[in-house]
């Protein structure tokens, strides 16, 4: 049998030669780095252009901590400057933090109607609850067409600052449901972005005892178990699309609870393949507060982690090498 190095050589050969697909050598590249690493981490910060606190902490979580990627919120109060961040950092990979709950569009309004939660205090606004979002688009209420308009549209925002677009994910994760993933890959096509979240946690961080002394967390394990039921779906949409994705993400239980044990926890836990680390850093300030998002202290917490020699040591005691989304893709 030929070694798994051979077979590297031999497409990578292929690729340069035309004889081989983009998919087939981003593979290649990937499984040689497999070979030489075998847990790599994607440390992505989100909602980078929610506030200037959030993206001075993502600022700082890059520079001295193990950030390595983050995803900008295209109708965020602080799109400008974080637009700005991101051309002053070139080694951040940056992508688009799909925004279709709790939030205002970038699309005018008319052109959206199902998308949008009209009869709410704050019309022209997303629906402001998951459960709402999930409902239309498990109902197919949503219309397919106005979901692509709208991704495509936050993301050419970006695009169009000059900043490249690596990956996408959403906010609140909804593309865990099929009708928004369908809509989110086609636009992920159109746009030329290479690459998307897996929303899907490994079962091994799924296990009951893991959490047995955080019952504040229960009722988001119980939710991460019940939507594992869609990732069958979302692994042979990914593959079909030909977009890279990482094999799951950790984190997301932890979402607002994250102390040091937890994480090393989490990352400790890690299967081998590459796996995505979601957080939020960010400052607790009068403007974060105004943004009415329930992270708040979390995010400070979480910044101070992010940044601590203790963490930088603990991934390379675990051999866990930490690359970013643009290393991934390829790109």
């Amino acid at each position: 049998m030929r070694s798994s190095r051979r077979t590297l050589a031999e497409n990578t050969g292929r690729f340069q030669t035309g004889q081989t697909s983009p998919l087939e050598a981003r593979i290649a590249r990937q499984h040689d780095c497999y070979t030489l690493c075998v847990r790599q981490l994607i440390v992505n910060a989100d909602d980078l252009g929610l506030t200037a606190g959030v993206n001075r902490a993502v600022r700082e979580a890059h520079v001295d901590g193990i950030v390595t990627s983050a995803t900008l919120m295209a109708s965020g109060a602080a799109f400008a400057d974080a637009i700005e961040l991101a051309r002053s950092l070139p080694r951040l990979s940056v992508g688009c933090h799909v925004v279709l709950v709790d939030g205002p569009p970038v699309s005018e309004h008319g052109s959206i109607q199902t998308l949008l939660a009209n009869r709410s205090p704050q019309p022209g606004r997303f629906y402001s609850r998951v459960s709402a979002v999930a409902a239309r688009a498990v109902f197919g209420r949503l219309d397919p067409d106005e979901l692509v308009s709208e991704i495509v549209a936050q993301v050419r925002k970006i695009q169009a600052a000059g900043v490249q677009v690596t990956h996408l994910d959403t906010h609140k994760h909804t593309h865990i449901f099929p009708q928004i993933l369908r809509a989110l890959v086609k636009a992920a096509r159109i746009c030329g972005v290479p690459a998307v979240r897996n929303p899907f946690v490994p079962a091994r961080s799924l296990r009951p005892r893991q959490f047995s002394r955080r019952p504040g967390l229960w009722k988001r394990y119980g939710q991460m178990r019940m939507l594992r039921g869609f990732a069958a779906q979302f692994h042979d949409r990914m593959k079909r699309a030909e977009l890279a994705t990482p094999d799951g993400v950790v984190g997301v239980i932890e979402t607002g609870s994250f102390d040091a044990p937890l994480l090393h926890q989490a990352l400790a836990n890690l299967p081998e393949g590459t796996w995505e680390l979601v957080c939020h850093p960010g400052y607790d300030d009068a403007n974060l507060r105004a943004s009415h998002t329930r992270l708040l202290a979390s995010r400070d917490q979480e910044r101070q982690l992010l940044t601590s020699p203790e963490l930088r040591q603990f991934l390379d005691e675990h051999e866990i090498r930490v690359i970013s989304y643009c290393e991934f893709a390829g790109k």
